[in-house]
Order: structure tokens, then sequence, then C-alpha cells
């Protein structure tokens, strides 16, 4: 691999604008795995990638350790058929349990606004 298709550590934070602290704990935890010379880190097109899918399944409300979990499908199939089955269900879960926030939401906001204006 090319140093150009590599990210340092700085860069990693700032392309994903998350902190240090962050991007080590994800490496901790065994979500990421760059590639070291001495104390630097060097982040390839793959991490960049993992990095990508850790933070959409994030944002849509996926435990760290469920994404770990899927990721490991996609090292163990890179066909990706059994990771995109895994991923749907995930997935149907997670927007069943959305939906039942959005309700919940829905039921607050109404209540508080009939306080409001009472």
């Amino acid at each position: 691999m090319e140093a150009s298709d590599r990210l340092s550590f700085k860069e990693m934070c700032a392309r994903f604008e998350v902190t240090p602290r962050t991007l080590r704990h994800y490496e901790y935890i065994e979500l990421l795995a760059p590639e070291r010379d001495g104390r630097a880190r060097f982040y390839g097109p793959r991490e960049v990638a993992r990095m990508t899918l850790i933070l959409r399944g994030r944002r849509f409300g996926f435990s760290l350790e469920e994404i770990r979990q899927w990721l490991e499908l996609y090292d163990a199939d890179p066909e990706g058929a059994v990771q995109r089955e895994k991923w749907r269900a995930l997935a149907d879960r997670q927007v069943a349990e959305l939906e039942k926030r959005r309700r919940e939401l829905d039921e607050i906001i109404a209540e508080l606004r009939e306080l409001r204006d009472r």
C-alpha cells in the first residue's frame, strides 16, 4: 500500500470528526486495526471503510458490540451473504425500536404542549 493511500491518526480523526479518544477506543475494542510504524498509526482503505460503517451504525443506534459482530461477519464471509442477512435482521429490529421511540416522543410532545397551553 502506498503512503498516499493511508491516513495518519490525526488525519483519521479529522476526516471522521471524531476525538482521538474515540478512535483509540475503537482500536481498543478491535473495531479498527491500523498499521503501526513505531508509535505512529496509519489507516488504509479497509480501516476507512470500517470507520464509515461504524459511524453509520452508531447513527442508526446500534451498539458497538452489534457493529463489531457485523464487521466480523464480513471478515468471515467476503461474499457478504451472511452479513447481509444479519444486517437485515438488525435493521428490522432497530427500525421497530426507532418507531417505538418516535411514538413515545410524539406522546411526550403532545402532553407537554397540552400542559403549556393550559
